[in-house]
């Protein structure tokens, strides 16, 4: 991701944050309304995979906001291929996508030199 894509991904999730505040809802405190929407963990309802890290509170804070019943969540691709829509006027909820990799280079020295290879981080 280039450095410019970056600094607006961060500043779009610093944003979103700043805004529950403002509204008087602390993103990581569950609410009175829980019955309505439960803060679980946030899943993909396809694969099962629980998010993580700042994906948590940005999940969350959307599916409160948004008055949604579940904390299961779907790419517009995995809707279709399930054979359901996504609602007229509904916008899709930003998340960030965090990883490690190995270079081949290090992991080939790594190999050579008897040592764990060194990864790198992504976002």
């Amino acid at each position: 991701m280039a450095k410019d894509n970056r600094q607006s991904l961060y500043g779009e999730v610093t944003n979103r944050i700043i805004a529950e505040l403002e509204e008087g809802r602390v993103p990581w405190v569950q609410p009175w309304d829980a019955a309505r929407c439960p803060v679980t963990m946030p899943n993909n309802g396809v694969t099962g995979r629980i998010y993580s890290g700042i994906n948590v509170l940005i999940l969350w804070a959307a599916g409160i906001g948004g008055g949604y019943s579940s904390q299961r969540w779907l790419t517009y691709k995995q809707a279709e291929k399930a054979g359901g829509n996504v609602k007229r006027g509904e916008k899709g909820t930003v998340i960030c996508y965090a990883d490690r990799f190995t270079p081949k280079d290090e992991a080939q020295k790594a190999r050579s030199e008897d040592r764990d290879a060194r990864t790198v981080a992504f976002l």
